[in-house]
């Protein structure tokens, strides 16, 4: 009697978990249509666009592109186009350093001059680690690039960029940095070129190279690169845009854009959401080892760091606090944990969004400079957060 009880409870269950299932799947499809919706307002059928992720516990719930790679051929987005990442390539460079602090190779405390002697004194109290963090007070190059040559046209154009070494070459001219290293929170582009930089000589390998051999490679991330033009070649590639007076124009480079280590990845829906399992599962590093990546930053002094803007900027982000680790922003959303980054360059716009405790990936991928990845991928975000509660 007691086993028929027990087969009774278990065909009992059994139907209760088919049904919640029947109820999950209907639940997502109306997810999903909502996300279209909302995605599909943004772009038009034969504009520049965008290709978005989904995933949620391992699976990809929502691919889907939108829009056109460029205008000339009006070719259709879809999870193989490959988009410059932005400033999103800063996870990837940190990852670079810390797989060589796991070799014994470079050290979170290691200064600045230990890897490059014939950087100038102030380079003596920056950090591997400040590098990492935003707290290095390295200036700006794309401002030192402004002031290099006083009264003379620059140098730097959308067709002769400048290249990292030069970027270490502007740093070394300065006397000294904008801050006391560890006493104050800027992010910092040339700290990343200048990581960049770092890898490639504690390696022996060029930093492209060394991202391939790495990263990119072991994870079969076959299609994602650093670009070097004139060395390899993007796949699938979609190019930047930018709307002026209505008209979307080709806007794909600048005279920064061949920088690496601060913004120089290209890479696709398929491959990232590989980079995604791969920092799930700890492929990479082990849980212990990813663990000061995920550690939001704090000053010298033990106290919260905060955003502070440069004369002129408008940043809505002017004065609130700063939770940053190794390449990744770590300041939740509407109380869910979170490990994120945006990415903004000439004609385009990023997001990866990780709510970690939720096992919830969004990525908004975007070759057109008029779009807010940020605002889509948290308005995605809503829609699952909230049907989880």
């Amino acid at each position: 009697m007691v086993g028929v009880i027990v087969r009774l409870m278990s065909v009992a269950m059994l139907c209760v978990t088919l049904a919640s299932t029947d109820r999950s799947k209907q639940e997502t499809n109306q997810i999903e249509n909502k996300i279209d919706h909302i995605l599909s307002e943004e772009t038009k059928k034969l504009s520049p666009g965008m290709a978005v992720l989904v995933r949620e516990n391992g699976q990809t719930l929502f691919q889907r592109g939108y829009g056109v790679m460029e205008l000339r051929t009006r070719m259709a987005i879809n999870a193989q186009t490959n988009f410059r990442l932005a400033s999103c390539t800063k996870q990837f460079t940190a990852m670079a350093a810390m797989l060589l602090v796991r070799d014994g190779r470079l050290r979170y405390d290691e200064r600045l001059t230990d890897v490059f002697p014939e950087f100038p004194r102030y380079g003596q109290s920056i950090t591997i680690r400040n590098l990492l963090n935003h707290t290095s007070g390295l200036p700006d190059y794309e401002e030192l690039m402004d002031s290099a040559r006083p009264g003379e046209p620059l140098p730097w154009t959308e067709t002769r960029q400048i290249q990292d070494a030069e970027v270490l070459a502007l740093l070394e001219t300065q006397k000294r940095g904008k801050f006391v290293p560890g006493t104050q929170w800027s992010y910092s582009n040339s700290g990343y070129v200048v990581l960049g930089l770092a890898v490639a000589k504690v390696s022996g390998m060029a930093f492209a190279d060394f991202l391939s051999e790495r990263i990119f490679r072991p994870l079969k991330m076959n299609q994602t690169l650093g670009y070097i033009k004139g060395t390899n070649e993007v796949p699938n590639r979609a190019y930047g845009h930018s709307k002026e007076n209505g008209v979307f124009r080709e806007t794909d480079q600048s005279a920064t854009s061949a920088t690496l280590g601060d913004g120089g990845v290209y890479s696709n829906l398929e491959d990232l959401a590989i980079w995604d399992d791969a920092l799930a599962h700890h492929t990479l590093l082990s849980a212990a080892e990813m663990q000061p990546a995920l550690m939001p930053v704090k000053l010298a002094d033990g106290s919260q760091p905060h955003w502070a803007s440069g004369p002129g900027d408008a940043d809505p982000l002017e004065s609130k606090p700063v939770y940053y680790g190794f390449g990744w922003f770590l300041d939740p959303y509407q109380g869910h944990a979170r490990s994120w980054h945006y990415g903004d360059t000439t004609g385009f716009k990023t997001a990866i969004e990780r709510f970690t405790k939720n096992n919830l990936t969004i990525i908004v991928l975007c070759n057109r400079s008029d779009l807010n990845p940020q605002v889509l991928a948290s308005r995605v975000a809503d829609l699952y957060l909230t049907a989880t509660k």
